[in-house]
């Protein structure tokens, strides 16, 4: 009763501001954001009785970061969410100060959430603080009980780990046997991942370190998360404390994966070198689930720590990115949104076969809430690029621009409004000069896919409402082979 009362103060508190912030300017229109207040890390992503779950660290009583909930949507394709009330709310002895990152797994029929029940111990946060490992079940997904075995994990290993940093379970089922990984890091500060293994979800064995970072590798492993792509183990985390590396790692912290093969036996990961899932500013904590079509789906939060976040004034900050499938090719993993996006299309416009030079604006190509599909035949010395949600009066403008000279692609958002500027570049080498952007713009961010999900590069925006023009730039001719426009309706 007692945890039924704090999950209905939250949905209460955060209903007080629902509508103001459902027609707030910046408020995105076909991306997870919470209904008000905060939200970071996805938790508990998947598949339950016919409809796709989406678990969130959420603090329904204020925009920032503290006690924290797990927030809830559903949906059935991916695209139009439902809003659900809390699922787990901070309160026992073992949780009291907040429910962290965690996972989902079915079970005889009912879903499981598993998560870091956190305590602080004194004021320090990064040194006095319990993290233990608990679950939660339900039959119907909507309405879950904390198991009275709980804490299920109750401290750390021995040995070269961290006693208290020891979080974000990611479960899954091998053999018969159930297996967790947590994000963990030694007590000399280098980020690692452990695994463990359980018959019944409830009794666990510690089974030894997966995995832990060489050279700059950062200082904690957050969100570890492992499973198999096309017959080869992936492990996607996130460092923190990734020191920068030319045009690499300028986030506060990264999000991405290692490849290798996992000996389930001993517990070891061998693997190759980290590559991030995301080139842009705002992508952290993915995590992801396997669907009923065999697709790996993944998703994570769109914002970063410690960053500017204009709308906080506005009683609400967060959102997650579009659902991701990946698909492995070789040694690296492509980021493609869900087909399922395509429902939310309207109003098309195309334009095909237009040579031009120095910059050019075409008809019915703009929009804060839509989808461009644009590919270009450049030539290698060319500079060119796209302006997005361009305002001339205000000097507004976010701008990609693809260096061809150098083979490098930029993403700059130094005049994009209000918020954190910045600037982040990738190299990109082309296929026949052809350089090929999908680039979903919603009300406050952008997410570019990269010649069909090499790369993509998300940053949160936060533009003036007229800032809605684009326009093509470049200092040499070249041919815009085709462009597509959707507007995209509102799902959320």
């Amino acid at each position: 009763m007692i945890e039924k009362q704090r999950i209905n103060e939250a949905e209460k508190a955060v209903k007080v501001l629902q509508e103001e912030v459902y027609q707030h300017e910046w408020r995105l229109h076909y991306h997870v954001a919470p209904v008000a207040n905060w939200m970071n890390d996805p938790n508990g992503f998947c598949y339950f009785k016919g409809e796709y779950h989406l678990f969130y660290q959420h603090h329904p009583f204020a925009p920032k970061w503290d006690s924290m909930y797990w927030g809830h949507v559903k949906s059935k394709d991916l695209v139009n969410w439902e809003h659900l009330p809390p699922a787990l709310a901070p309160g026992e002895a073992y949780d009291k100060d907040g429910c962290f990152s965690g996972s989902a797994i079915e079970k005889d029929d009912k879903l499981y959430l598993m998560y870091t029940g956190n305590v602080w111990t004194g004021e320090n946060y990064d040194e006095e603080l319990k993290q233990v490992q608990a679950l939660a079940v339900s039959e119907d997904g909507i309405s879950f009980e904390k198991l009275s075995e709980n804490p299920v994990i109750t401290e750390a290993p021995k040995g070269d780990i961290h006693p208290f940093h020891f979080r974000d379970p990611k479960v899954w089922k091998h053999d018969n046997l159930y297996y967790v990984v947590l994000g963990s890091k030694t007590l000399q500060n280098t980020g690692q991942v452990l695994m463990y293994r359980s018959k019944d979800l409830i009794h666990w064995e510690f089974v030894n370190i997966l995995a832990k970072g060489e050279g700059n590798f950062g200082y904690m492993w957050e969100c570890p998360d492992l499973f198999t792509l096309n017959n080869k183990e992936v492990l996607v985390m996130s460092p923190q404390g990734v020191k920068p590396e030319g045009n690499l790692y300028h986030n506060l912290h990264q999000a991405g994966y290692v490849i290798g093969d996992v000996d389930y036996e001993k517990g070891i990961l061998s693997h190759g070198d980290f590559q991030l899932l995301d080139y842009g500013f705002d992508y952290y904590a993915p995590q992801t689930m396997i669907d009923p079509e065999g697709r790996r789906i993944a998703i994570a939060w769109m914002d970063m720590w410690e960053s500017e976040m204009p709308t906080q004034a506005h009683g609400y900050t967060g959102a997650m990115t579009l659902p991701r499938e990946l698909e492995l090719r070789g040694d690296k993993i492509y980021c493609h949104p869900v087909k399922e996006i395509e429902k939310l299309r309207q109003a098309e416009v195309i334009h095909e076969q237009i040579t031009f030079s120095g910059e050019t604006s075409l008809e019915g190509i703009a929009g804060d809430s839509i989808e461009l599909d644009l590919s270009l035949r450049v030539h290698h010395s060319s500079a060119c690029g796209i302006r997005l949600r361009v305002d001339e009066d205000a000097g507004e403008e976010t701008v990609i621009t693809y260096y061809g000279d150098k083979g490098i692609l930029e993403l700059d958002r130094n005049e994009s409004g209000k918020g954190p500027g910045g600037v982040r570049k990738t190299h990109l080498q082309l296929q026949d000069h052809m350089l090929h952007l999908r680039i979903f713009i919603d009300k406050s961010s952008v997410e570019v896919f990269v010649n069909h999900g090499e790369q993509v590069l998300t940053a949160r925006i936060y533009p003036g409402k007229k800032s809605t023009n684009i326009r093509l730039f470049s200092d040499e001719e070249i041919e815009i082979v085709q462009l597509k426009k959707w507007d995209l309706k509102r799902s959320i």
